[in-house]
C-alpha cells in the first residue's frame, strides 16, 4: 500500500500546476497499488483545486480520490499522536503531512506519492515523486 499526498491529486487536476506531467506520468507506476488518503488530503484537495480550478474541477478530483483510494477518517488518538510529530519536526511539516505520517506508522505504509520535498525530512518514508 502506498500513501497519496494533496500535492499529487492537486498537479494532477490542475494542467497549468507546475508538477502536472509528472503526476501524469507516475499514474501507471501506481495505479496497480492499493492507495491510502486521510479525509484531511480530500479536503486540502477539493478546496485547492475548486479555488483554483472551479468546482467541477473539485468535485471531478473528489470521485477520482473516492474510486482508487481507501479514505481513513482522523479521530481524536491520530489527533494526539500528530501534534507530537508536528512538535518533533517543529512546525516545518504541516499538521495535514503530521497526520499522514502517524496513518502511515499505524498502517505499516513507508511510501508516500507526494510533490512536497517536506516528507524528505521522514527518513522512514520513500517520497515517489
Amino acid at each position: 500500500m502506498i500513501y497519496v499526498d494533496s500535492s499529487f491529486f492537486i498537479a494532477l487536476a490542475l494542467k497549468n500546476d507546475q508538477w502536472h506531467e509528472k503526476a501524469l506520468k507516475l499514474i501507471p507506476k501506481i495505479e496497480n497499488s492499493e492507495k491510502m488518503v486521510s479525509n484531511l488530503i480530500i479536503s486540502e484537495s477539493v478546496t485547492l483545486v475548486g479555488s483554483l480550478g472551479g468546482g467541477k474541477n473539485g468535485k471531478m478530483i473528489y470521485n477520482y480520490i473516492a474510486d482508487n483510494c481507501h479514505i481513513t477518517h482522523i479521530d481524536q488518538d491520530i489527533c494526539d499522536s500528530a501534534i507530537e510529530t508536528f512538535l518533533k519536526y517543529d512546525g516545518v511539516l504541516s499538521f495535514a503531512d503530521s497526520v499522514s505520517i502517524e496513518l502511515m506508522n499505524i498502517f505499516k505504509i513507508n511510501k508516500i506519492v507526494s510533490f512536497d520535498s517536506d516528507f524528505d525530512k521522514v527518513k522512514e518514508i520513500e517520497r515517489i515523486h
